[in-house]
């Protein structure tokens, strides 16, 4: 329901207002019986009049029915799930799904250093096309038919090899393939959550958790960051509060802010964990970019508590779409399961794919450029975002994040508008925070970041801000 756009709301549309969304966001099911008039006056602190209103116009919209002598309840079927309305109201401009959406549709006009992947021209296209006529001249290779249950066995085998490099000691048999690591967390949380159990994110985080976490229904709480991981006094006090499920991390050149757990913050998250019952979710898909590996919390804790999902969309290519599950052994049949029942299995041309380019050497030598190329992107990077007044957060060991805090009083999503009026993405920091905290940032790729068109359009748009 929705006022003029010419005046704002009454009292009436208010309430109404507020009951629609909660129908939408799934707060008040079908069938559900809605407050007495009086009690839902009382609520809202308005007449008792407003609220029969209100009922009056929700009742001929067909959104509750009115029962003789019972009250009124919720109408109809659940309707499908409207992620904007289920958390908080963001605006347009900061919204993660919308700047998934700019950044994916954008053109070549488009200057886009709030972009989460690599510029194209960085990817390895060549030998991704090669690898690709080698499978479909293989006589071995399954083109039609599904693949295993747990996934292609000689890339599992070749993950579990690459995983203990990074310290995590895992057999093949306990790696689950998916296609991406965001199904990797979206089935991890239809094994885990019932709806209403609590979550825990690190501020700021990934966007896109806080988009799939609102969809399975979690409630979202926000753990502060600091630069070598949480903040321990609040994770712990968060803990105790909250008795989350579990906690959803990057351990290595976390997004958005480039910072990596250091090993004894790592050993006292677990100790935590531990100590509140609690599972840990380790997203490491950003991990094969430091050019040394540093401590996984699925490595100290050997798969007891901690869950891990990668993938190789970022560090290889979006269009190949193969991410892992390593997880506990007792775990890994039911998980079948779930993934069998969701997907009936994963990519397998995908999977044979990226396991030929893991053993050619192609991903080794890629990985190697790539790293040596955000070297070189970063001081620059830098350097031209502090002579526009941004500040870093954080000078990141690797990776291509920069987390820049925005002069006093500027408001990034406000940043966000006028940027994109000139034609600039920017990612607002808004949309990584589940609180305010990242309202003052805006986080900046650096492998975006060397088109000459960036640093007028970005001081064009902040000086509008201070006007």
């Amino acid at each position: 329901m929705k006022a003029s756009p010419l005046s704002a709301p009454t009292l009436v549309e208010t309430v109404a207002a507020s009951i629609a969304e909660r129908i939408a966001g799934r707060q008040l099911m079908p069938g559900a019986r809605l407050p007495s008039v009086r009690a839902f006056a009382e609520a809202m602190g308005v007449s008792k009049s407003t609220v029969v209103e209100a009922y009056d116009r929700l009742g001929a919209e067909g959104a509750i029915v009115a029962r003789r002598g019972s009250g009124f309840y919720v109408a109809g079927k659940t309707r499908p799930l409207c992620l904007k309305t289920v958390g908080p109201q963001l605006d347009r401009a900061v919204d993660p799904l919308w700047i998934t959406r700019q950044s994916m549709q954008a053109g070549p006009d488009l200057v886009m250093p709030g972009s989460g992947w690599l510029p194209a021209a960085w990817m390895p296209d060549a030998a991704i096309r090669r690898g690709l006529r080698q499978l479909a001249r293989g006589g071995e290779a399954n083109l039609v038919a599904h693949d295993q249950p747990l996934g292609f066995p000689p890339l599992r085998a070749q993950i579990a090899r690459r995983l203990a490099e990074k310290g995590v000691e895992v057999g093949a048999d306990q790696v689950v393939l998916v296609d991406s690591a965001t199904q990797a967390v979206d089935l991890l949380c239809r094994f885990l959550l019932e709806p209403g159990d609590a979550v825990l994110v690190d501020d700021p985080c990934y966007f896109n958790y806080h988009a799939l976490l609102r969809a399975h229904r979690a409630r979202i709480v926000g753990v502060p960051l600091t630069r070598s991981g949480p903040d321990l006094a609040a994770l712990d006090a968060l803990m105790a509060e909250h008795r989350p499920r579990f906690y959803l991390i990057n351990s290595a050149l976390q997004n958005p802010t480039g910072s990596t757990l250091a090993p004894a913050t790592a050993h006292r998250v677990l100790k935590l964990a531990e100590a509140h019952d609690t599972l840990i979710i380790e997203d490491d898909i950003f991990g094969d970019f430091e050019v040394e590996p540093s401590p996984r919390l699925a490595g100290f804790d050997g798969l007891e508590r901690v869950i891990q999902v990668g993938s190789f969309s970022k560090t290889l290519s979006a269009a190949v779409r193969c991410g892992f599950v390593a997880l506990r052994e007792d775990w890994v049949e039911p998980l079948i399961d779930l993934k069998l029942a969701m997907s009936l299995g994963n990519s397998h041309l995908s999977a044979s794919l990226m396991h030929g380019l893991l053993t050619d050497g192609t991903y080794r030598r890629h990985l190697g450029e790539v790293r040596e190329k955000l070297a070189r992107a970063m001081a620059p990077a830098l350097r031209r975002l502090e002579a526009c007044g941004l500040t870093a957060w954080l000078e990141p060991a690797g990776g291509f994040f920069l987390w820049m805090r925005l002069p006093a009083g500027v408001d990034s999503a406000d940043v966000a508008r006028r940027a994109l009026a000139r034609g600039l993405v920017l990612a607002p920091g808004g949309a990584f925070s589940p609180s305010s905290l990242g309202d003052s940032f805006l986080r900046f790729n650096v492998a975006q970041c060397a088109d000459p068109r960036m640093i007028p359009m970005l001081e064009a748009a902040l000086a509008e801000c201070a006007a």
